[in-house]
């Protein structure tokens, strides 16, 4: 813990992160593209990286419904040990980003996660989005 703000100690770093499937690298080319897709198509990009609860679309439209601002968001949900892809679009991106061209991505993300590449796939997932969706 470094920092403080307003008296109260800060959190900068998170042990599930540094804990978590990716390098030091990887995490920061997944943040490279995150920032990029963002910035490309005015839309907010999220991933998520863990364990799906049954039903699998539900929990990923679940917390889809939980970030910021869920009509201009798309969230990737990736969950490895159930070798499951979700890929949920809020209202407004959705007019802009066709659901073939959601299954284009995530068929190219399965393709580098069979090979092992797991960051490589969210990244690659995430540039063929952001590529795909109209801007604003």
């Amino acid at each position: 813990m470094t920092g403080a703000e307003h008296g109260h100690a800060v959190q900068t770093w998170y042990p599930e992160v540094v804990d978590g499937p990716f390098t030091s690298r990887q995490l920061i080319r997944i943040d490279e593209a995150l920032r990029l897709a963002d910035a490309e198509t005015g839309a907010t990009f999220s991933v998520y990286v863990g364990d799906l609860h049954v039903p699998v679309r539900g929990h990923a439209e679940k917390s889809h419904s939980q970030l910021a601002d869920p009509d201009n968001s798309v969230l990737i949900a990736v969950s490895p040990n159930q070798r499951v892809l979700e890929i949920v679009t809020g209202e407004k991106v959705r007019k802009r980003l066709p659901d073939r061209d959601c299954a284009l991505a995530a068929f190219s993300m399965t393709a580098a996660f069979t090979g092992g590449d797991l960051a490589g796939g969210i990244v690659t997932g995430l540039s063929q989005l952001a590529s795909h969706t109209q801007k604003i």
